[in-house]
């Protein structure tokens, strides 16, 4: 997707958070937006469904209730996003950066979270249930109330699956 076409896109979105007439809400199912810069954009409600957002640069991002299922964020920058209700079912965050991301009620079944940095990050009531946390960093994350059923993580040498 050009930069032009994603501007354009980004601006009639606003628009529809702000309930403007001639809003119209981000569907972006499928797209390519690698390396994307998106830092500090609204994409509230979006409809990023199997977008393709590796190493995009997310930071601050207001991704509240967007779909995100099955999106490859390998290497996204997500620090200090907000992700609250968002919908990562299936999605694809190897080594992303959620450094102090609120993924508040976020659905993250199946996701897989290899080697990410989820340092500070806020998990309360999050469904990780089937995520793999393999590598992942949880230094000073919140996890009250959120579901583990089945995510796999490694402690030293051993890989646990929870339970």
């Amino acid at each position: 997707m050009t930069k032009a076409k994603l501007a354009k896109v980004l601006a009639l979105h606003a628009a529809w958070v702000r309930l403007e007439a001639g809003g119209v809400r981000a569907y972006l199912k499928g797209a390519d937006l690698k390396g994307a810069y998106l830092k500090g954009a609204d994409l509230t409600g979006a409809d990023l469904t199997r977008a393709k957002l590796t190493g995009a640069n997310l930071t601050g991002a207001n991704l509240r209730d967007a779909n995100l299922t099955g999106a490859d964020l390998t290497r996204a920058d997500l620090k200090g996003a907000y992700l609250k209700g968002a919908d990562l079912t299936g999605a694809d965050l190897t080594r992303a950066n959620l450094t102090d991301a609120s993924l508040t009620g976020a659905n993250l079944t199946d996701a897989d979270l290899t080697r990410a940095d989820l340092t500070r990050a806020d998990l309360t009531d999050a469904d990780l249930t089937g995520a793999d946390l393999t590598g992942a960093d949880l230094t000073g994350a919140d996890l009250k109330g959120a579901n583990l059923t089945g995510a796999i993580v490694r402690l030293g040498t051993r890989r646990v699956e929870l339970k």
